[in-house]
């Protein structure tokens, strides 16, 4: 279950979501009814590097949108939520994990559970 002590967010794949949770999409997936939902793109253009690599894009836009997320969150101006469901295709899952284990910012504020 985790450690009681991590306030971090969960950020879940694929769970039944529940009273209280968020959800971040990926863009041309399907779509959510309920909830507060942030979404991201992933780039399109590949220059031989891995999408979102550090050396093109500074942020990927899953961190990108989950600061957007936290931010919304903080302020009121989303309601408060418990646990972030992840709705993406496997790139975009990957690009959520990778945001979790390489940015930050994002790993201080979510995390993945056990």
């Amino acid at each position: 279950m985790g450690d009681a002590s991590d306030t971090r967010i969960p950020i879940l794949f694929g769970a039944q979501a529940e009273n209280g949770d968020a959800f971040l999409a990926e863009d041309g997936g399907e779509p959510i009814i309920t909830g507060f939902v942030e979404r991201f793109t992933l780039p399109t253009a590949n220059f031989g590097h891995a999408q979102g690599c550090s050396c093109c894009i500074p942020r990927g836009p899953a961190a990108e949108a989950l600061g957007r997320m936290f931010l919304a969150r903080a302020t009121g101006a989303a309601p408060f939520f418990k646990r972030v469901i992840i709705h993406a295709s496997a790139a975009g899952e990957a690009a959520v994990r990778d945001a979790i284990g390489g940015d930050v910012m994002t790993a201080a504020r979510y995390r993945l559970p056990d």
